[in-house]
């Protein structure tokens, strides 16, 4: 019996669930896309887990604290995306640079340039840090498609 490797199995499920979209959404959401946002909640929760435990049960200081689930959760977004969603065999090292400097680059202009920028004018910080969210979303997925992982292959 021939065995399903695991990114083949989740390009499957990100392809099922891409074609399912309603109201033509699948011309904007590619399995690559509908994989990124799997993968960005896995993240996320990952970054909030760390935040709660370290400054939640720990006392850790807040800015560490977010700083340390922020390095986490990229550094498994990373690896999640290279082999899961984008399946990539290129070499990490000159990879993972890219994806260092993508990663600064949103948190400088969308993390904090965006969301506070938006608060200076008057937004509300919660609907800032929305606005910039989406920005910092639609960047990275933009970023990881065509710098970080150009040129990679899915497997069948």
């Amino acid at each position: 019996m021939h065995k399903v490797l695991p990114d083949t199995r989740f390009h499957r499920l990100c392809a099922g669930i891409s074609d399912r979209l309603p109201f033509g959404l699948e011309r904007f959401a590619p399995p690559t896309v509908v994989g990124y946002l799997l993968i960005s909640a896995v993240c996320f929760t990952a970054d909030m887990i760390v935040l709660t435990l370290l400054h939640g049960t720990l006392g850790t200081p807040l800015p560490v604290a977010v700083t340390t689930g922020y390095i986490t959760a990229f550094g498994l977004s990373y690896v999640l995306n290279r082999t899961l969603n984008f399946s990539s065999h290129a070499a990490v090292g000159p990879q993972l640079t890219i994806y260092v400097v993508v990663v600064v680059v949103n948190y400088l202009v969308f993390i904090l340039g965006v969301t506070s920028g938006l608060a200076t004018i008057g937004v509300e910080y919660q609907l800032a840090r929305v606005a910039g969210g989406i920005g910092e979303g639609i960047y990275m997925y933009a970023a990881m498609r065509w710098l970080v992982f150009r040129g990679a292959m899915h497997r069948p």
